[in-house]
């Protein structure tokens, strides 16, 4: 009986421990010293964090960029939004100024929306078109509507606003610039793709676009391959679409399938380069991990307009801005 009371003892000193970590986790990770992740939206600073000031003072001289993050998940809802370094390089254009006019830069966070059919457009056995609803990219063009009008409200003029994003998000800037022209002054779509390693899983580089296509399709099902081109179809319906759009060949997801984007009238691409190097220099991401500071070479081609290096763009993304005002 003895054995058995400190056995009992025991699992529930186990337990009591675990919750008291758990407990210290989420305190950690919650407390603005270790707040590696932006998951909220508002303006930034170019210290990658949350501006002070929320307000826009004198907005007639203000230039403002909306940044769309990327997501995990096609169409599923999320709760992360972007990771401090992955923010870096627009983080350091505020404050600039472009013919007096200042940039600010504002982080909107769009994670928690859901697709309507979410549930079903991935699962290949369960599919049947058509889609039934609204998709979360197309509930992010929304979300980006209702704010650039809360922008134009106070006073900012459209041709000062400019949107951009990273993976989905630069996919969404592209779909709601191709709808909506003359809506903001310009996008800049950053490695743009939201179906999946779809470059890297299904061999484009030794089947060819269309076999890899038709691969994905077997893959993934009809419901990812069928939205996917028809959201390229409508992009491609623009009679100008003013956006500037950064590629690399070896992305893992749509690095050798976007040729696409030229066929377009307005869009200025600049492929980044053919390796993990930007006018050859090597290129790291830098950010904050647990209150300190860290370095490592960039892994993964997707993420290379996150490096410290994609700097070297600034010039060429202030020049398209200019242009754009």
């Amino acid at each position: 009986m003895e054995k058995v009371f400190k056995i009992y003892i025991l699992n529930i000193v186990k337990k009591i421990f675990i919750i008291l970590v758990s407990l210290l986790v989420v305190i950690t990770f919650n407390s603005n010293v270790y707040a590696d992740k932006l998951l909220e939206s508002g303006f930034l600073n170019n210290k990658m964090d949350y501006s002070k000031n929320q307000n826009i003072d004198d907005p007639k001289n203000k230039i403002i960029l909306i940044y769309n993050h990327g997501q995990d998940d096609h169409d599923d809802p999320s709760n992360n939004c972007v990771w401090k370094n992955g923010i870096r390089n627009f983080s350091s254009l505020v404050g600039e100024k472009i013919n007096g006019k200042e940039i600010m830069l504002y982080l909107l966070c769009t994670g928690p929306l859901a697709g309507d059919d979410y549930k079903r457009l991935w699962n290949k056995k369960k599919f049947k078109p058509p889609y039934k609803g609204i998709t979360k990219l197309d509930k992010r063009v929304k979300a980006n509507l209702e704010l650039i009008d809360q922008f134009l409200k106070t006073g900012v003029p459209n041709k000062q606003i400019i949107l951009t994003g990273h993976s989905c998000g630069g996919w969404m800037t592209m779909m709601l610039m191709a709808k909506y022209p003359d809506k903001v002054g310009g996008g800049i779509s950053l490695m743009q793709a939201c179906y999946g390693e779809i470059s890297k899983k299904d061999k484009v580089a030794k089947l060819g676009i269309e076999k890899a296509l038709e691969k994905f399709r077997k893959r993934k099902g009809s419901g990812p391959a069928d939205l996917r081109q028809k959201q390229i179809d409508e992009i491609k319906q623009s009679k100008i679409l003013s956006v500037l759009v950064f590629t690399h060949p070896k992305d893992p997801y749509d690095g050798l399938l976007s040729d696409w984007v030229e066929e377009i009238p307005g869009v200025k691409r600049i492929i980044i380069s053919e390796d993990k190097k930007i006018n050859g220099k090597k290129c790291y991401r830098i950010g904050i991990n647990n209150g300190e500071r860290w370095k490592e070479p960039v892994k993964r081609y997707h993420d290379m307009d996150m490096t410290d290096c994609f700097q070297y763009y600034n010039p060429t993304i202030i020049k398209y801005i200019e242009s754009r005002i």
